[in-house]
């Protein structure tokens, strides 16, 4: 019997506002390397008689997220009591959403090897985070820095039917959380959590089998092998005569396989009712419309004006529109006058190295877009040749001078002249005489050899089609 995945994506996104969702305490994106239990306050430590009062900035991003979903949203939605006893929940619950969230009925299109496709949005809804358990030396150690954050739960519907469709999702969704500002996107700091509700069923079958949660898987890669794991493991007991018993996963990295944490919790077990602290919270048609007006052009909307406006390929826009700065960069070089292609060649090429080289974002970088653009037309024009361009932009990434000044500084103009180049040859020639009788006995690419030595002798500064070019007819001549 042939056996088909149903896959649905749970995922939490870290909301980067400056405060918690129901207090004053900052919000530091990455936990790990401050002080326990530094950011926190009576509020989000649970102690008695402190009011919870909603984060008004996270209300609007978890919005403006729920339409660039294509998501509807309700004029009143409405906080929970979400009920369950851990270490790092303080309050023995979590104020979250159920029966009235933020958002609902969206979607979210986007290609896997370049076949569009179309999984549903059940809902999206705000809750705070949790506090983090340390375990070590058999004593367990709780650091509250962290709960009380800004969470937007992302709810899909069963849509998908692969992990390379799950993987794919995610990263679209990823996209445009960062487009959005809701986060960073850093999966290793763990603004973005996903849980994989993951079952299989008889190819053909509408009826849902049981399913196993995995959990708190934080890389695309534990997303991907986790599922594809499941999906083998799932159909391997159903093939042997076994059922699967609807329970939590956890997913072990290092074996690659998953490992049962608990049964799978449903609605009633966590014995939700409405938060009493927080009344409902009305949202009009006015405020919606005003935030919509601020959604910034998305991921995809994006790649498809660049191929449409610049001629760009699917892969040079993919690479731009990976990150917004980046997007708006390139846009920026175009408007100083280069050209299209060429800013993305530069871009996603030398300036990409250049910035892994020193780590820094595009928008940390001192080489400014009309700079880069004067660049690029310094090679166009034949001031200096592609190879000298490269050092010049990296002495431009690191001090921010103009590249003019630098070319004119360093003499690195291209050598052009025909006949300068031409006595470089012949020097080079002359000293080489058992390399020239292997060129005129057939040996052609020994041509690119003697290239080497004339860019050498010029210090990178010929330039390499017109030598190339002489440095033929100059062997030729020789055959007498």
């Amino acid at each position: 019997m042939r056996y088909e995945p149903v896959i649905g994506l749970e995922v939490h996104a870290q909301i980067h506002t400056a405060s918690k969702m129901f207090c004053g305490c900052p919000v530091m994106e990455d936990t790990g390397d401050l002080e326990p239990n530094t950011y926190v306050c009576p509020v989000c430590t649970a102690m008695p008689g402190v009011l919870p009062v909603v984060n008004e900035r996270a209300i609007e991003i978890a919005v403006q997220t729920g339409l660039a979903l294509h998501c509807d949203i309700p004029p009143l939605n409405r906080f929970a009591r979400k009920s369950y006893f851990y270490p790092d929940l303080p309050k023995g619950y979590q104020i979250s959403q159920y029966a009235l969230p933020i958002a609902v009925d969206g979607h979210l299109t986007f290609e896997v090897n370049e076949v569009e496709r179309k999984v549903g949005i059940r809902r999206a809804h705000l809750e705070e985070d949790a506090g983090k358990l340390y375990h070590q030396d058999g004593v367990s150690k709780v650091d509250l820095n962290r709960a009380g954050v800004p969470l937007l739960e992302i709810v899909s519907e069963p849509d998908m039917r692969s992990a390379e469709q799950a993987r794919a999702y995610g990263e679209a969704l990823r996209d445009i959380l960062v487009y959005l500002g809701v986060n960073s996107g850093n999966m290793e700091r763990g603004v973005m959590r996903f849980e994989a509700n993951v079952s299989v069923r008889p190819a053909g079958s509408e009826e849902m089998g049981a399913r196993h949660e995995v959990k708190n898987l934080n890389s695309f890669r534990a997303l991907y092998d986790s599922i594809r794991y499941e999906i083998e493991h799932q159909i391997s007991v159903l093939e042997s005569g076994g059922q699967i018993e609807q329970q939590t996963m956890g997913w072990n990295e290092v074996d690659g396989v998953t490992v049962p944490q608990r049964g799978k919790e449903f609605a009633h077990d966590y014995r939700y009712f409405p938060e009493p602290d927080i009344p409902p919270l009305e949202i009009s048609h006015e405020e919606v419309a005003a935030l919509r007006s601020e959604l910034p052009e998305l991921p995809r909307a994006k790649k498809t004006r660049l191929i449409a406006d610049y001629g760009l390929s699917v892969y040079d826009a993919e690479l731009l529109v990976s990150d917004r700065d980046i997007a708006e960069y390139f846009e920026r070089v175009v408007e100083a006058g280069a050209a299209p292609k060429e800013a993305a060649n530069w871009i996603t090429g030398e300036l990409f190295r250049l910035m892994k080289e020193f780590n820094r974002p595009i928008d940390s970088i001192k080489t400014s877009p009309k700079a880069l653009a004067a660049l690029i037309a310094l090679v166009e024009q034949d001031t200096v040749n592609k190879s000298t361009a490269k050092d010049v932009l990296q002495e431009m990434v690191v001090s921010g001078r103009d590249p003019d000044a630098i070319v004119a500084e360093q003499g690195l103009a291209q050598i052009s002249d025909a006949g300068q180049l031409q006595d470089v040859i012949a020097r080079v020639l002359d000293q080489h005489p058992e390399q020239v009788e292997e060129y005129l006995s057939g040996k052609e690419q020994v041509v690119g050899w003697f290239i080497g030595r004339v860019m050498r002798a010029t210090r990178g500064k010929a330039n390499p089609q017109l030598a190339r070019e002489l440095l033929r007819n100059q062997l030729e001549a020789r055959r007498g």
